[in-house]
């Protein structure tokens, strides 16, 4: 009411002054009368805010009376529960425990090699023989040496056992004879080490050495074997995550080079923190029956660290936020006809997977949540819905 009374006296005030020639602005520029241009300027202000203010009126009253009018148009979908799994996604590197590289445990002339790289071994074979330097003459000698303790020992127990000859005859013969055997079993042990064979079935990724070197012990390089079959992918996780993710958590675990993807599960999840990056490792095994998968290859891993039966779900597109820092939706209540009136709803959201994020308050089932639309509508603002697209 009082915004109409101040109009019609502002429009009063300009009648009045309309009853004399109005004089141009141009002819107001051209007397160069500072007082004068100032009354003018002010004179055409109030003008202007009167016709603003009565184009006001006149929509307002418009929109009021017209019962055709536009409304916004929004699209809604319903509040409603479903299974959410959250998972956290990293990147790791396939290993296996049998990939190595294969040394020497005796120092001589490789005289002889007996596999070639690709080629399929088992556990035991004899892939490579070094040059035992004479030790198998000595062996031999030794042996002969270790006979004749033996007769010596065996005939001392006899004349022991009748009671003939002296107790130390009889155990100098036999501490001659165990110490003998003892001295073959060592030599027959370095000339073992001649034999180089596979610790574990697997294949010759590649054969470094070849035949006729020198190989010194422990030292030179003869062959990387690997085990294709027991493969697993290391990562390492971040400390926060040291309670969610535990061993038999489901993994969904990516090859970008191969185009393929496994379920798996994490076998094994470290106890231990790592001071430098705070972070702790977890083993994830992968199958590998048609052996594409090779060491080192990079995977992307998703891993489950969240799951919930019953969640709301909703885009996190509709998401606004106020001055105050809470989070907020619309919704429309009293709908009839698709004609409804929106509510502003603060909530409060959990973890989010890709563009999808869980609603832990503020929802109940079965509200009509405004998506289209969301960000340009207003509290108490009425909206038409329309079917989505």
């Amino acid at each position: 009411m009082k915004k109409i009374v101040s109009l019609f006296i502002i429009t009063l005030i300009l009648a009045s002054c309309g009853g004399e020639k109005e004089t141009s602005v141009e002819d107001i520029i051209a007397t160069g009368d500072l007082k004068q241009i100032k009354e003018k300027k002010s004179a055409l202000e109030a003008k202007q805010t009167l016709l603003s203010d009565q184009l006001q009126l006149l929509n307002d009253e418009i929109e009021a009376l017209d019962t055709n009018k536009k409304l916004s148009q929004i699209t809604t979908f319903k509040a409603t529960q479903k299974e959410f799994d959250h998972y956290l996604e990293l990147q790791g590197n396939v290993s296996t425990k049998q990939n190595i590289v294969i040394n020497p445990e005796f120092s001589g002339v490789l005289t002889n090699v007996y596999v070639k790289e690709g080629q399929r071994v088992n556990k035991g074979q004899q892939l490579a023989k070094i040059d035992d330097g004479g030790l198998s003459q000595q062996l031999a000698q030794l042996e002969i040496q270790t006979n004749l303790a033996k007769t010596t020992y065996e005939r001392q127990q006899r004349l022991w056992n009748q009671k003939i000859g002296s107790e130390m005859q009889y155990l100098q013969a036999k501490s001659n004879y165990e110490a003998q055997q003892e001295v073959v079993n060592n030599m027959k042990s370095q000339i073992a080490k001649t034999i180089v064979r596979a610790p574990f079935s697997g294949t010759i990724d590649d054969v470094i050495t070849d035949q006729g070197t020198v190989v010194s012990q422990g030292q030179t390089q003869l062959f990387r074997i690997v085990n294709l079959k027991d493969m697993y992918i290391e990562t390492d996780v971040p400390e926060t995550y040291i309670t969610s993710i535990t061993k038999g958590k489901k993994v969904i675990v990516d090859f970008p080079v191969l185009g393929k993807s496994y379920n798996a599960t994490v076998r094994q999840a470290g106890n231990f923190i790592n001071a430098v990056n705070r972070t702790f490792k977890i083993e994830v095994a992968v199958p590998n029956k048609d052996k594409n998968i090779k060491p080192n290859l990079t995977a992307k891993l998703k891993i489950n660290d969240y799951s919930s039966e019953k969640a709301f779900l909703i885009p996190q597109s509709i998401i606004s936020e106020n001055a105050k820092g809470e989070q907020y939706i619309y919704v429309v209540n009293d709908i009839a006809d698709n004609i409804g009136t929106t509510k502003r709803i603060i909530v409060k959201t959990g973890k989010a997977q890709d563009d999808i994020i869980e609603v832990i308050e503020g929802l109940e089932s079965n509200m009509e949540i405004v998506e289209e639309g969301a960000r340009s509508v207003k509290e108490g603002q009425q909206v038409e819905i329309v079917t989505k697209n």
